[in-house]
């Protein structure tokens, strides 16, 4: 199927060249927004419902904001999506696909098929703060900063733990520094300031990351 894309600002899914970019068309009948700002935009696009499918570029923030929802019965043929991507590392394959109670069966699988067109691999997942992979390793990399902190083990020997027994290509210490404590900070407390669950409070060493940056000394 093809599909236009509407650009909203710097888009965090694709920052560079890529084949889910190359195959928009401005005839196409889906319809995607793209960038931070996605969501605004969509906010004031027009006839959205003649559309096989809409699909709004994420934060960490639900679907909801931007459509409404109304008594758990919300949905149509609007979804959210968003390619997941650690900090300043390069975007992984992986795009979650949000949708709501009543999304229309056809908007998902048309919306799923044009991301796996272009070589990337679609997850779909219901509309919550964060998605699926936030949600789970966000507490863990939190965990392993405070266990550091604690002094439990030198930074190397938790990631060496990890790596060897569960069989990690790459510790958590080591993965955070290499991508970014600061933007862990920010999806952390964004995650934390939505679902109040202390797991998600940033740890401590996030925290003065991201002060530094703030201070641009980092």
């Amino acid at each position: 199927m093809r599909y236009e894309i509407i650009r909203a600002g710097e888009s965090r899914s694709f920052p560079s060249s890529h084949a889910f970019l190359d195959q928009a068309s401005p005839e196409g009948r889906g319809l995607v927004y793209l960038g931070v700002d996605a969501g605004r935009a969509y906010g004031h696009g027009v006839e959205h419902e003649a559309r096989a499918f809409v699909a709004i570029e994420l934060g960490t923030e639900c679907l909801g904001l931007h459509t409404g929802e109304s008594r758990g019965l919300e949905g149509a043929n609007v979804l959210g999506f968003s390619r997941f991507r650690l900090g300043d590392a390069d975007p992984s394959s992986l795009v979650e696909l949000v949708k709501q109670p009543g999304t229309h069966p056809s908007a998902i699988e048309a919306a799923k098929a044009v991301f796996e067109a272009a070589g990337l691999v679609v997850a779909v997942c219901n509309d919550f703060p964060g998605r699926i992979v936030d949600r789970l390793i966000r507490p863990y990399f939190n965990a392993a900063l405070r266990r550091l902190d604690e002094k439990l083990a030198s930074a190397d020997d938790l990631d060496k733990t990890l790596c060897l027994g569960l069989g990690y290509p790459e510790g958590p210490i080591s993965l955070l520094e290499r991508t970014g404590l600061a933007q862990h900070y920010a999806i952390t407390q964004a995650l934390y300031e939505a679902l109040g669950q202390e797991a998600y409070a940033p740890a401590r060493r996030a925290q003065i990351a991201a002060e530094r940056a703030k201070r641009g000394t980092l």
